[in-house]
């Protein structure tokens, strides 16, 4: 059954901004379906011209781009409430790839309609515009990483990130949540080798500061992590939009 965006299970969650009756109509009249990908599954190739553009609702997926020797560079991760494919509905084609981790089920939306949210829906459009302000933040936090920060430390940032991520959208249990990735993705993702990764997370673990295994993160001291990270702790996490 497809979801409908009154019932949509993330609009429950805290740090997604409330919609107006009004947005939820036009939302579901922007959504023409559900998508259901298996693990693994590409969603968007780098240089294609997709006619669609995502919402994850459910799962876990990364997006990455191929450089010219063939290696992967890792540019963030997806979860759910994470909008997918902005870059080509602007611009007309991805500069990047996206693909599934886990089995994933997406919200569908005709590309051709874009322009008519910016046209009767100048709220939405912020969103969108705040959306894409967001990500390029977090470029700039991630060439900051690469450049200042030792390994342990870029390993301790991710992990303080992608727990808050977490938290906010209620995958966390406790201090736990599922982390369905290979250190290989984290190694792509920090600019470490792999061999650098896993040590850095066994002295993370030794440490009894955070526990990652079997796809599941376990942070075992919080606060830790985060003076690790050079950061402040988190207690307000912003308010953002769902497309």
């Amino acid at each position: 059954m497809v979801t409908k965006c009154r019932n949509c299970p993330l609009r429950t969650r805290p740090i997604f901004e409330m919609m107006t009756e009004n947005e939820v109509i036009f939302m579901q009249s922007f959504k023409n379906g559900e998508l259901v990908v298996d693990a693994g599954t590409t969603i968007m190739m780098e240089a294609s011209n997709s006619p669609q553009l995502y919402t994850a609702l459910d799962g876990m997926g990364l997006r990455y781009k191929t450089l010219l020797s063939g290696e992967r560079q890792v540019l963030n991760f997806v979860m759910p409430g994470d909008f997918i494919g902005l870059q080509a509905g602007v611009m007309h084609e991805m500069h990047h790839s996206v693909e599934a981790t886990t089995d994933m089920t997406l919200c569908v939306f005709d590309r051709k309609r874009l322009w008519e949210l910016f046209r009767d829906h100048p709220e939405r459009a912020f969103d969108l515009t705040w959306i894409a302000a967001v990500e390029e933040h977090l470029l700039g936090e991630s060439l900051a990483i690469l450049g200042r920060m030792s390994g342990v430390e870029r390993i301790a940032r991710a992990f303080v990130r992608l727990f808050d991520r977490g938290a906010a959208i209620g995958a966390t249990q406790g201090m736990e949540m599922p982390l369905p990735y290979k250190q290989q993705d984290l190694a792509d993702a920090l600019g470490l080798s792999l061999v650098h990764a896993n040590k850095m997370l066994k002295r993370l673990r030794s440490e009894g500061t955070a526990t990652w295994r079997n796809g599941r993160l376990i942070i075992h001291d919080y606060d830790r992590l985060c003076r690790i990270a050079r950061l402040e702790k988190d207690a307000t996490p912003v308010a953002r939009p769902l497309i």
